[in-house]
C-alpha cells in the first residue's frame, strides 16, 4: 500500500510546534536537538510575530516537518506496518509544499545530511526576506488565498497587473489559487475581487510575493549558494513544485542527478506551485492515502479539494500521529 507523505511550508506555524513530538517521540527529539537551541526556542516558545518572520519561519518548520517524520518513520517500523518491518506501507512517494519540498528532498536522502539541508533552508528564507523589501526597509509584497475558478482568477490578474508584479503562483485545488505580487497591485486585484462574481479573496499569513518574479534576486543567490554542493537523486519519488511530476522526470543523460537538482531549486524559488497537478499525479502514479508531516492540516485540507475520496492523516503533535497510526491500521 503506497502511502504520499506530504510536507508543511511557510504559513502553517503556529506557536508551540513540535514540542509535544519531541516530548514524546525520541526520533523527532533528535532532530530537534541537531537543529539546536535557538530552532527548538522558537518553535516550542517563539510568539506570532517571531514565526511570522521569513528567515525565522522556514527554518524552524522545515525543522518540524522533519521531526514529524523521523516520528512517524519511526512508529509505521514499531508497530511493523513499514515495508521495512515487513509490513503493508511503503512510503515512496514525497512532496512538499514550497519551503515543504526540503523537508520532502532531505527525507528521499537529496542532501547529505539534516545538517545540510537545515543550513540551506536557512539561507533560502535569508534570501526569500531580503528579496521582499524595499529599499526603505519595509515589506513590498504579499499574497492572497483567492477562491474561485482558476481560469477567472487568472483573467482578473491579468486585468490588473498594468506591467507590475502580480501572478497566479499556487495552484492548490480546482477552486483555490493563491496570488502573489506588489503591494498595490494586490490591493487594486483585492477590490476587482470584490467585483467579481464568484471570488473571494483571504489575506495569506506570509511576509511578501513569494513565487512570484519578486524573488528572482533570491533566486540568484540561491543558485550561487548552492553551485558547489552535492546532491543525491533522491531515493524514492518526490513530486516538483514547478511540474506537479517527478522531480527527475526529463532530466537529460548528460546532466548530472546534482546539477538538475540544483536547478530545480533555484527555479523554485520565482516559479508557481502546482499542488493541484501534484496530488492528482501521485494519485494516478498509485498512492493510496496520504499523510501530512509538518505543523497544521493545511495540506490535508487542499487534497480534500482535490480529490474528497483520497484518505488524508495529519501528524503535527504526538496526539494527531498517533491517530495516523491507528487510522492507517484500520484502513489495512
Amino acid at each position: 500500500m503506497k502511502a504520499g507523505l506530504l510536507f508543511a511550508g511557510q504559513g502553517a506555524q503556529y506557536e508551540g510546534m513540535g514540542k509535544s513530538l519531541y516530548d514524546a517521540y525520541p526520533a523527532a527529539r533528535d532532530i530537534f536537538d541537531r537543529a539546536g537551541d535557538k530552532i527548538k526556542r522558537l518553535c516550542f516558545k517563539g510568539t506570532k510575530d517571531d514565526l511570522r518572520q521569513t528567515r525565522v519561519t522556514q527554518p524552524a518548520v522545515f525543522t518540524v516537518d522533519a521531526a514529524a517524520y523521523a516520528a512517524l518513520s519511526a512508529e509505521l517500523a514499531r508497530t511493523g506496518l513499514s515495508k521495512e518491518s515487513g509490513g503493508p506501507v511503503e512510503t515512496a512517494a514525497f512532496a512538499g509544499f514550497s519551503l515543504g519540498e526540503y523537508a520532502a528532498l532531505s527525507a528521499a536522502s537529496c542532501f547529505a545530511d539534516f545538517e545540510t539541508a537545515l543550513a540551506l533552508v536557512e539561507k533560502r528564507g535569508a534570501y526569500m526576506a531580503e528579496a521582499g523589501l524595499g529599499a526603505d526597509g519595509e515589506q513590498k509584497g504579499a499574497m492572497l488565498a483567492v477562491f474561485g475558478e482558476r481560469q477567472a482568477i487568472q483573467d482578473a490578474v491579468n486585468s490588473v497587473r498594468a506591467g507590475r508584479i502580480l501572478e497566479a503562483v499556487n495552484f492548490n485545488s480546482p477552486a483555490q489559487t493563491a496570488v502573489a505580487g506588489d503591494a498595490d497591485a494586490i490591493a487594486d486585484f483585492r477590490k476587482k475581487v470584490k467585483e467579481t462574481d464568484g471570488l473571494k479573496a483571504v489575506p495569506l499569513n506570509v511576509s511578501t510575493a513569494f513565487h512570484s518574479p519578486m524573488m528572482a534576486p533570491a533566486s540568484d543567490k540561491l543558485s550561487e549558494t548552492v553551485r558547489d554542493m552535492d546532491f543525491s537523486a533522491p531515493r524514492v519519488r518526490v513530486y516538483a513544485n514547478t511540474t506537479g511530476r517527478d522531480l527527475m522526470d526529463g532530466k537529460p543523460a548528460e546532466i548530472s542527478d546534482a546539477a538538475w537538482i540544483r536547478k530545480h531549486l533555484a527555479l523554485q524559488l520565482k516559479s508557481p506551485v502546482y499542488w493541484q497537478e501534484t496530488i492528482e499525479n501521485m494519485i494516478a502514479d498509485g498512492v493510496r492515502f496520504f499523510a501530512e508531516l509538518g505543523p497544521g492540516q493545511t495540506l490535508s485540507g487542499l487534497v480534500k479539494k482535490i480529490n474528497p475520496d483520497a484518505p488524508v492523516f495529519h501528524a503535527d503533535d504526538a496526539e494527531s500521529l498517533k491517530s495516523a497510526i491507528a487510522s492507517i491500521k484500520e484502513m489495512i
